[in-house]
């Protein structure tokens, strides 16, 4: 057997002939070495794309056991806890070196005496005010200030509180509740973050829309408050899920929101829809293994877009391709930090700081998909001028 993984025909004289060339297996061989975590699944659909040939996941099996590989899962172990003596004689853990992440000056905001310190700033207010009060409007003019109104959606979603429960010195919780749903139908607060996202690209030097997209789910749990819901059977959750698309920012590009028992692999090509048409330019999506199979391949078929599955590399259900010939190095065990997709993840890690966010409170979807636009637009908000304020 050679390096290609042909084998010798004087072994097999009068059998039927190899299905591909010597050519087509080093194509072969070369997926098992650029990711050798791809499933069998994943080689044949992969394999299909490059070379145009279908094969089944047994022939592909025995190509690359020809070739010398081996398929190798990793065994199930716990990362040992290490711990230092005290001077008493008891223990703690290792005492790592402190890192400064997060909060700094501008989230621990006291406001002022009308100002709550969830509230926008004047800088802050300059930035979206064309949005929600833009200049020119015709009609009869609002009975209370636009900033007024949007401040009481924010400490809303930041503090948690029913409207009802809104302080008497914003305007009456109907007429607050009522202006947050008419800027739901207009889309204003996806427009807002739309607008401050293309910013911060620019300040990072990269083009208004990406290339490259994340997508992942997240499930929450819901109140006792009617409205659609579901189970999660993997996460034991019942409620519901938020379908996400990120830039390699962390910069939501699309949302939807479903029941905890649609399938990730169900709203991929919904969610995905919905970034394409914002973003025509996406030609890569990173996911994780929930979306491998036929979601990537109808991913891949209606928008033309390289779907790569990003697996873990001590998954003991997927495993990976070892070489043979080549020294066998211990597989990562414990906590990795997976390419591309920490950036999502640290994305659903922000949407759950507001207390309004560490569940699902409303009964209508489309306003729970207004929620996470404003979380992340109050975020990226906050952002964009405490970085002009620290150049300035």
């Amino acid at each position: 057997m050679d390096s290609t993984g042909a084998s010798s025909d004087s072994r097999r004289p009068g059998g039927r002939p190899r299905k591909l060339a010597s050519a087509q297996v080093e194509t072969l061989v070369g997926l098992a070495h650029e990711n050798p975590v791809l499933s069998l699944d994943d080689m044949v659909s992969e394999f299909r794309r490059r070379v145009g040939i279908t094969l089944s996941t047994p022939t592909v099996r025995k190509y690359l056991l020809d070739a010398g590989f081996h398929f190798q899962r990793p065994a199930a172990s716990r990362s040992p806890k290490v711990a230092v003596a005290m001077g008493d004689g008891g223990t703690v853990a290792t005492k790592r070196s402190p890192k400064k992440y997060g909060y700094g000056e501008p989230h621990r905001d006291a406001g002022d005496v009308v100002r709550y310190p969830c509230g926008l700033t004047d800088s802050e207010w300059e930035q979206v005010k064309h949005i929600f009060d833009p200049a020119g409007k015709t009609g009869r003019p609002g009975k209370y200030p636009r900033r007024q109104m949007l401040d009481a959606c924010i400490y809303v979603l930041r503090s948690g509180c029913s409207w009802r429960m809104l302080p008497k010195d914003f305007p009456s919780w109907p007429v607050v509740y009522k202006t947050f749903r008419r800027w739901l139908a207009r889309g204003l607060f996806e427009a807002m973050y739309d607008e401050l996202r293309k910013l911060w690209r620019a300040r990072q030097h990269r083009a208004p829309d990406p290339t490259a997209v994340i997508l992942d789910s997240q499930s929450v749990r819901t109140s006792p408050q009617g409205g659609l819901k579901g189970y999660d059977a993997g996460k034991k959750v019942k409620g519901r899920k938020r379908h996400l698309v990120t830039d390699t920012l962390g910069l939501l590009i699309a949302v939807l929101v479903t029941t905890a028992s649609t399938q990730d692999r169900d709203a991929a090509l919904p969610v995905v829809d919905l970034a394409k048409a914002k973003a025509p330019g996406i030609k890569k999506v990173y996911a994780d293994t929930a979306y491998a199979g036929f979601a990537a391949e109808g991913i891949c078929n209606r928008h033309q877009i390289e779907v790569e599955v990003v697996r873990h590399p001590a998954n003991r259900k997927a495993g990976r391709w070892q070489i043979g010939q080549l020294p066998l190095f211990d597989l990562v065990k414990g906590f990795v930090v997976l390419p591309k997709r920490w950036v999502i993840e640290r994305t659903n890690a922000w949407n759950d700081r507001p207390r309004r966010m560490n569940k699902d409170h409303d009964r209508n979807l489309a306003v729970s998909t207004a929620w996470i636009w404003l979380t992340e637009g109050r975020m990226l908000l906050r952002r964009l001028t405490a970085t002009a304020t620290a150049h300035a």
